[in-house]
């Protein structure tokens, strides 16, 4: 059962996914999945590849950033950056249990210089706590101004 939640018009977020909720992401306007889970993690998740085919089998991008708990890294977060900007519709990223997914999308909006407020409140609206991440964050805005 699908459990999408917006974190913006172009990105939603989710605990994860199985093969039918690709349809459903596709059916909600998603042009791109981006599984943000490593696999093998737990026994239960569906495998990545399987995510993959199916997104692909409906004309879907996948893209494959895996996160593993409690290591973001500034590529990982460029990779977010470059996975949300190449999409050419809304992208729905997950994880076990969408955290992840979301500390990374806060992350890139903070690299690409949205307001942390603005971020803050969408992730806090979504079910999300990114404070976390609030001091990179910061880190990565002072690299973004002009």
């Amino acid at each position: 059962m699908s459990n999408f939640r917006t974190l913006s018009d172009r990105v939603l977020v989710s605990p994860q996914i199985a093969i039918g909720d690709v349809a459903a992401a596709r059916d909600c306007g998603v042009s791109a999945v981006i599984n943000n889970r490593p696999e093998g993690e737990a026994e239960d998740q569906t495998p990545g590849a399987a995510i993959e085919a199916a997104a692909r089998a409906l004309g879907l991008d996948y893209i494959a950033i895996p996160v593993t708990p409690g290591s973001l890294s500034e590529a990982q977060v460029h990779a977010m950056v470059d996975a949300l900007g190449g999409a050419e519709g809304k992208v729905l990223a997950y994880c076990r249990t969408g955290t992840r997914s979301t500390l990374l999308w806060a992350l890139a909006q903070a690299a690409i210089g949205r307001p942390a407020e603005e971020t803050e409140a969408a992730a806090s609206a979504a079910g999300y706590d990114i404070s976390p991440v609030k001091p990179a964050m910061a880190a990565l805005a002072c690299r973004a101004q002009p």
